[in-house]
């Protein structure tokens, strides 16, 4: 019997030693998945980051674009205005126009008519002269021959005292129709000067609007087609974002199943020591390291740990809560100092559990993690302040 049980006894450390390459065989596959999905995660939420950020410069430049346009509109409106002042006064400058058209078509028809009435009077002129020859009067003959031309015959005094009041009938007659026809010439040349000069200064003053109206909503064309292809991209990054935050959501429930799997912990706030003074205040990966470059900043002032809304925060060391509050970007931000000059902050926490004042120890639960502030998604932000400057927190933990 006490052999047996020797035998017995002995075989129970080999039988363990058999199975554990049995073991570490199943767990190896599960945990080198799990290590693989955070991977995956990590480089899913880095890329939801980069295009959150290439959202909002894409919505910065919208807005700019909108307010270009705006401010373009409002000029345009006002050369609307300006241009329908122009084509009521163009239209009253047309009827002037069509008035003045209207007055040197009278004006020539009445200079025909006066040439012809001049020809007329010329004519019988012409014939009594003839006929007062042929009756031998030499005094008016003497007259008619020392006159310097038909003008001249007219002018002379003598000429006038001797011819008959028929005679000067018609003499006035031509007289009168030379003069008028003369003052109508004048008279229409005025008009026709008047009228080019309307039409063209009218026509200047409209092609000018024209022309600064066509180029600002040529200008307005172009930066519509930019907003549009601007909205088209900002379409198409929030839907390959939200495709990502959809890829993490299904990854994350993979990553517990398979923690649950390994009989690990989840990312729930468990406290774990790294190299430093400081215990890390959640269990997650980090998405976004000390210092990182985004596009709205030149050196992100922490790091991002990611970890589901509602998990613990343990404090990274014992000290005083210095600040317990909402503070601008941070949300709800929580700051212990640990030495005269060390501190480690928290931020965008769904709740806070301290108070300013209050004494805390290293591990003790200072809040929850969320969202609030400027945040792309549920996650701690944790720095390490030395006299008030951001430093590594890697260095402390």
């Amino acid at each position: 019997m006490r052999v047996r049980l020797f035998i017995a006894v002995a075989a129970i450390p080999l039988v363990i030693w058999a199975m554990l390459p049995l073991v570490s065989g199943a767990a190896a596959p599960t945990q080198a998945r799990l290590n693989q999905l955070d991977a995956k995660i990590d480089r899913a939420r880095s890329q939801i980051g980069r295009k959150k950020g290439t959202e909002r410069a894409l919505s910065v430049d919208i807005s700019a674009y909108s307010a270009k346009i705006d401010r373009l509109q409002g000029r345009i409106s006002v050369l609307e205005g300006r241009q329908a002042k122009v084509q009521a006064d163009l239209d009253a400058k047309q009827a002037e126009l069509d008035r003045l058209r209207g007055d040197l078509r009278a004006e020539r028809a009445r200079l025909t008519r006066l040439r012809a009435r001049l020809k007329v009077a010329r004519r019988l002129l012409s014939q009594r002269l003839v006929e007062m020859y042929k009756a031998s009067e030499p005094d008016v003959i003497t007259v008619v021959l020392d006159s310097h031309g038909f003008e001249d015959l007219l002018e002379r005094t003598e000429f006038l005292k001797r011819i008959s009041a028929q005679d000067r009938q018609v003499v006035d007659l031509v007289q009168s129709a030379k003069a008028d026809a003369a003052a109508t010439e004048k008279r229409l040349a005025t008009l026709e000067t008047r009228q080019q000069r309307v039409t063209e200064a009218v026509y200047a003053r409209r092609e000018e609007i024209r022309q600064v109206k066509d180029g600002l909503v040529g200008t307005r064309v172009g930066l519509d087609h930019t907003k549009a292809g601007k909205q088209a991209a900002l379409q198409t990054v929030r839907t390959a974002r939200v495709k990502l935050e959809e890829d993490v959501k299904a990854m994350e429930k993979q990553q517990a199943k398979i923690s649950s799997e390994l009989g690990a912990p989840l990312p729930s706030g468990v406290t774990v020591h790294g190299s430093g003074r400081f215990v890390w205040p959640v269990r997650g990966p980090i998405t976004a390291p000390f210092c990182e470059k985004r596009a709205w900043e030149a050196c992100h002032p922490g790091m991002d740990i990611a970890v589901p809304t509602g998990t613990p925060i343990h404090a990274a060391d014992s000290g005083v809560v210095k600040i317990a509050g909402w503070v601008g970007g941070y949300g709800n931000y929580v700051c212990i100092q640990h030495t005269a000059s060390l501190s480690s902050c928290y931020g965008h926490q769904s709740a806070i559990k301290v108070r300013v004042g209050q004494a805390v120890r290293q591990g003790q639960v200072i809040g929850l993690s969320g969202s609030t502030g400027f945040s792309t998604g549920p996650h701690l932000h944790f720095e390490a302040r030395v006299n008030g400057s951001v430093v590594n927190p890697l260095n402390y933990l």
